[in-house]
């Protein structure tokens, strides 16, 4: 999917009160769109304009509305209408059955927005009723009542992901147990099963990212049949972090200071699981200079 700077692309994600619109806001954001929840309709044409003035900054807006805006929700379809002849707009309606709805709103104990002093079910079919014709012209529609928030979340990037767009996100990070493990680790490898460059005197004064510390390190018993293994492991693990949507994972690999084989197998590991589908890899040496 291209996009035209002249036309922006803005997606308006409304429907049914607990629908999942926060689950589709967040499943968007994963994608890269700029989401901004409970947005009166008199300002989406203002965010789009700003966003068209941007440029490439902000190139696909999601504005979430629905009826918590009270009386302000009822200029939603005048406003859908005026935005479509001058941006690349699509509407996506969240419905749900009445018994879906009312289960999922005694889980999280709240009242329906327009419930009043009536019961779930008053408060449901009023929204349904003002939401009618903003349904019926609707782009997409999503029946969210047999969709768990992993389901829903997999079906928003089915319809919404750009061609090319990662499954998951991996962050590569080498430290040094010393100064303690990343909290944020979904991951950890330990290297401290190999010989430390740091007690090889030519060696002591380099790090991880140059080639003779790489070459030391990867040369040492077990260390490349390790890497090798641990990007095996990881694969199906990726994998199955795409079908959940998990979109973003951190390994922090580990060595005593962070500078010499944390470095150089998280730069190898790095170079193998680049060649996975659907993953894209950011390295970093968190304790890297720190000595």
């Amino acid at each position: 999917m291209t996009t035209d700077t002249s036309r922006q692309e803005v997606l308006v994600v409304t429907g049914m009160s607990g629908a999942g619109r926060s689950t589709v806001g967040n499943a968007l954001e994963d994608l890269g769109w700029y989401v901004v929840d409970n947005l009166p309709p008199q300002m989406i044409t203002p965010l789009v304009e700003l966003a068209t003035k941007a440029g490439d900054t902000i190139p696909r807006i999601a504005a979430i509305t629905d009826v918590r805006g009270g009386r302000l929700f009822a200029d939603l379809q005048q406003t859908i209408e005026s935005l479509r002849s001058s941006s690349a707009l699509r509407v996506l309606f969240l419905e749900a059955t009445d018994d879906a709805l009312v289960r999922r709103f005694e889980q999280v104990r709240r009242p329906h927005p327009l419930q009043g002093s009536g019961t779930l079910l008053d408060g449901i079919g009023a929204e349904r009723a003002q939401m009618l014709e903003i349904r019926e012209s609707s782009d997409i529609v999503i029946d969210t009542s047999d969709l768990n928030i992993h389901q829903l979340a997999t079906k928003v990037s089915e319809i919404f992901a750009e061609e090319g767009t990662p499954g998951v996100r991996v962050t590569l990070v080498s430290f040094g147990f010393k100064y303690g493990v990343p909290t944020d680790a979904d991951l950890l490898a330990d290297m401290r099963f190999l010989p430390n460059p740091f007690w090889v005197p030519e060696l002591r004064n380099l790090n991880g990212l140059d080639p003779q510390v790489s070459e030391f390190v990867l040369s040492q018993e077990g260390a490349r049949e390790f890497v090798d293994a641990y990007a095996s492991a990881l694969e199906p693990v990726l994998a199955g972090y795409q079908r959940e949507n998990k979109r973003h994972a951190t390994i922090a690999i580990g060595c005593t200071g962070g500078k010499h084989r944390s470095v150089a197998a998280a730069e190898t590991l790095a170079t193998i699981i680049r060649g996975f589908p659907g993953v894209a890899v950011n390295v970093k040496h968190r304790d890297l200079g720190r000595e």
